[in-house]
């Protein structure tokens, strides 16, 4: 007998309970400018990271309750706190050579500052979030699967994937690329940042690698440590997804406003629909009803870390990142949809005979 699915009420409750209540406080401490901007924000966050939601729901469909749990829980503090909030004064520190205090004294008493200085760190955000993000694409599409959306490109994907290394390659050359694109004083800076994506995607498939392949001795208790552990690495590998897409989307906050309060605000509320998003497609097998959805995430991920990599030279509005991502997911829902009916109606034909 299988599980009853969750209504939508139960699932979006809490965070719009919640979300409600932080855009009261919003508008009492701001006034309606204010409100509108957490709007803004909130909305920003979600449509850069709804592709994000999708492959958060793939990865956690194969982890324990424990882990599912953990991730959409004490996840949550990570990615509003964690990600949003005390990780970009680290990487601000580290780009402009300058101490942590310091930075915290910025972002509170001087945001307008505080945001230049994260404009600073721009190139090392945007080369290790584009090229770790890449990576996620090529595996996805250089790995063989039977459900293929586009087949016609799919397929040549599928066939450049057959070379050693060939991912790890691909990454190297473009983070090069990009190199040449950027002031002399960043491009070290680019290049290291950019190797560092990559090195930090593949030594964490490496380990969870060993661990899955750990995890099938019939020994229980070596078995149950190596769940535990991939558990573990999963919840890492997810963070780690969750900074990449996020913490572009910190720097184009300050473009909207300087206002800690109120990035702190509609970015919290953006994070923690993007986790109720992420449950929506775990528990009522979103990824199973529509075939061709995953497809349609990582070809967002795709275009968002070309857009990543391209930003270290042009300025590209967040709107266009947002809304891209965005038109594929939708494209490829419809598509699935298409398929779906398409298929039923060959099955009706084959009855019918």
């Amino acid at each position: 007998m299988t599980a009853k699915k969750p209504s939508l009420l139960r699932i979006y409750a809490f965070s719009t309970t919640v979300s409600i209540g932080l855009i009261i406080f919003a508008g009492f401490q701001t006034g309606l400018t204010g409100l509108l901007i957490v709007l803004m924000l909130a909305a920003l966050e979600i449509s850069l990271s709804f592709d994000n939601a999708i492959v958060n729901a793939r990865i956690l469909r194969r982890m324990s309750d424990f882990w599912q749990k953990m991730f959409l829980t004490v996840g949550i503090l990570i990615a509003v706190f964690g990600v949003r909030i005390i990780l970009p004064v680290f990487l601000v520190a580290l780009a402009v050579g300058t101490g942590v205090g310091e930075i915290v004294d910025l972002a509170l008493n001087n945001p307008e500052e505080y945001g230049h200085k994260l404009h600073e760190a721009h190139p090392m955000i945007a080369s290790f979030g584009g090229v770790f993000l890449l990576m996620i694409f090529l595996q996805f599409f250089f790995e063989e699967r039977k459900t293929k959306w586009w087949p016609w490109l799919e397929n040549k994907l599928q066939k450049v994937g057959t070379f050693n290394n060939i991912a790890p390659l691909i990454a190297v050359g473009l983070v090069v690329l990009a190199s040449r694109f950027v002031p002399p004083g960043d491009q070290e800076t680019v290049l290291i940042a950019g190797l560092a994506g990559m090195l930090v995607y593949l030594v964490i498939h490496t380990i969870d690698a060993i661990l899955r392949h750990s995890g099938i001795e019939n020994n229980l208790q070596s078995a149950a440590k190596a769940t535990f552990k991939t558990g573990l690495i999963g919840f890492v590998y997810l963070e780690v997804i969750d900074a990449s897409f996020s913490l572009d989307g910190v720097i184009g906050a300050f473009a909207i406003t300087n206002d800690i309060l109120l990035i702190a605000v509609g970015l919290g509320i953006g994070a923690l629909y993007v986790r109720t998003i992420t449950v929506h497609m775990l528990k009522r097998g979103v990824l199973d009803t529509y075939r061709y959805i995953e497809h349609g995430a990582h070809y967002a991920i795709g275009i968002l870390a070309l857009i990543m990599l391209i930003s270290l030279e042009y300025e590209v509005p967040e709107v266009i990142t947002g809304l891209a991502g965005v038109i594929v997911i939708i494209a490829s829902v419809i598509h699935s949809v298409k398929a779906t009916k398409r298929d039923g109606k060959k099955q009706l034909k084959s009855a019918e005979v």
